[in-house]
């Protein structure tokens, strides 16, 4: 009998192989498997086998079955398939309208984030920035207490930040708990860690808080932080090159003002507002550009760096606000929503 299903098995599949139409699917299910057919006419053989063979027997051809009939299910498909991408693709003739148009094949484009970042790190390369890049899951060291985050700051909350429970190492063996980080300020404390001076550096990359998702705050979000490391940097240094990147970004006619503001890590510390002129008469409408300040002295004595010789600022803004106000885009959601219908209507330029 073991001879017979080897002798079944290949034959079933020759044939099946060899089948193009649902109507010889059909005529070899009725061979195989119908009340007379080849399959049928083994099983009642069982019968006649020594009564201690037959449950051996019958579990192989039930087995066989099985898998033959699974065979041609998926035959069946295939073939079912191939038959109604032909159609939809290709058109009887009696039905073809050789005057129309071809079909257009749709091509895919860079995500506007992706945009901004490409123009945003040519504007920095043009004046010496470098490009540097850090792990998202990051410690609590490199994160807050590098940075001169006390213990109680909010930021530090669990309600605030995503902390991982999983016992992580990471390959500087920095202490604390792991976390998703919140900002990509933890890349200016590694690249500061080597001590290679002079730096002059941005930090682009995705970063992680516990927000409300709304129109205008995500728990996903991009970022961009720069750090400048020298002898003699000075807050005209600063000013300076801010102005000529959102000039370069946003356009030449735009205003700045400075307006100091509080962060841990830097001192003093200043909020960036940009303005873009309007028409005569009309006050102007202010954009929170972005958070700067010179580094903190405590910073650099975290880093092994004397603040008595060096000096430096830092500065970061997140990518998708100024898309909303460039774009005028009313919710931030839609940016992480891939809706093919908004994102090849947003035009690629700024």
């Amino acid at each position: 009998m073991d001879k017979e299903l080897e002798i079944l098995e290949k034959s079933f599949s020759e044939e099946l192989e060899a089948i193009t139409t649902k109507e010889a699917i059909e005529s070899l299910r009725i061979k195989y498997f119908g009340r007379r057919g080849i399959v049928s006419t083994l099983l009642e053989k069982i019968g006649q086998l020594p009564k201690e063979s037959r449950p051996i027997v019958g579990k192989k051809l039930n087995e066989l079955k099985s898998k033959l009939l699974e065979s041609l299910h998926k035959k069946e498909i295939s073939l079912s398939t191939a038959d109604s991408f032909a159609q939809s693709a290709f058109p009887s003739p009696s039905f073809a309208d050789n005057t129309l148009p071809g079909r257009p094949y749709l091509s895919g484009t860079l995500h506007p984030v992706s945009i901004a970042l490409k123009k945003i790190i040519e504007i920095f390369q043009r004046i010496g920035f470098t490009i540097e890049c850090g792990p998202e899951i990051e410690s609590e060291y490199n994160n807050f207490d590098a940075l001169n985050i006390p213990l109680g700051h909010p930021a530090r909350n669990e309600q605030d930040t995503f902390y991982i429970k999983e016992n992580l190492s990471l390959e500087d063996n920095s202490p604390g708990r792991l976390l998703l980080r919140p900002q990509t300020s933890p890349v200016q404390i590694r690249v500061m860690k080597k001590n290679q001076l002079p730096i002059r550096m941005i930090a682009p990359g995705r970063c992680y808080r516990r927000d409300e998702i709304d129109a205008t705050h995500s728990i996903v979000f991009w970022q961009v932080e720069g750090l400048v490391v020298d002898k003699g940097i000075s807050l005209a240094d600063l000013k300076g090159t801010l102005e000529y990147f959102f000039r370069e970004l946003l356009g030449n006619q735009l205003q700045f003002r400075f307006r100091p503001h509080y962060f841990p890590f830097t001192e003093p510390s200043f909020e960036v507002d940009g303005a873009i002129a309007t028409q005569e008469g009309e006050a102007p409408r202010w954009l929170e550009l972005c958070g700067c300040g010179m580094v903190h002295p405590k910073v650099f004595l975290n880093m092994g760096i004397d603040p008595e010789v060096y000096s430096g600022f830092a500065f970061g803004f997140g990518i998708e606000r100024y898309l909303m106000v460039v774009h005028k885009v009313p919710d931030l959601r839609l940016f992480s929503e891939n809706d093919f219908r908004f994102l090849k209507n947003l035009s690629p330029s700024f």
